[in-house]
């Protein structure tokens, strides 16, 4: 679990996007009744929620990959985290932060390991966007995108 301090402009919405977990989940874990917050006020942030069947242990998805870098190097992910390109991390939409993700090239059977840190890819036809590190050990970094498998093979919230 974490602290978070409220900043101007916060919204429980807007932070319960970034953070991946419901606004239930941060109502209860600061036992707020409504929607409202105050600047300079601390939350406790749960961990990322597991998909609704569970434990994210064994999920399994295959579509295409891409990868992001250079243009977001430094910058905060939905996690909070500052984005390291060379981190062996991961985007997905709704897998929880913390999931350890096994993705495999289907073309190649290249495969590399990474940790769930951000929200993405924002393209639709996309299932996960890995950091340039976790592209390069692929080959994912010279061909752009290729078709993966992704098996969640751990979870530390």
């Amino acid at each position: 679990m974490r602290v978070y301090t409220v900043q101007p402009g916060d919204t429980l919405y807007g932070l319960s996007r970034r953070f991946g977990v419901s606004v239930a989940a941060l109502q209860a874990a600061n036992d707020l009744e409504g929607t409202l917050l105050r600047v300079g006020q601390r939350l406790v942030i749960p961990a990322g929620a597991p998909p609704e069947d569970g434990d994210p242990v064994g999920y399994v998805e295959e579509g295409v990959a891409s990868w992001y870098g250079p243009g977001f190097q430094g910058r905060r992910t939905a996690s909070g985290e500052i984005f390291d390109m060379y981190a062996l991390t991961a985007a997905h939409r709704t897998l929880p932060f913390g999931s350890i993700v096994r993705v495999v090239r289907l073309d190649t059977g290249a495969a590399v390991t990474v940790r769930i840190n951000d929200r993405g890819p924002f393209k639709k036809d996309r299932i996960i966007d890995l950091s340039y590190a976790a592209a390069r050990e692929i080959g994912l970094d010279r061909d752009g995108t290729a078709w993966v498998r992704i098996e969640v093979v751990g979870y530390e919230p």
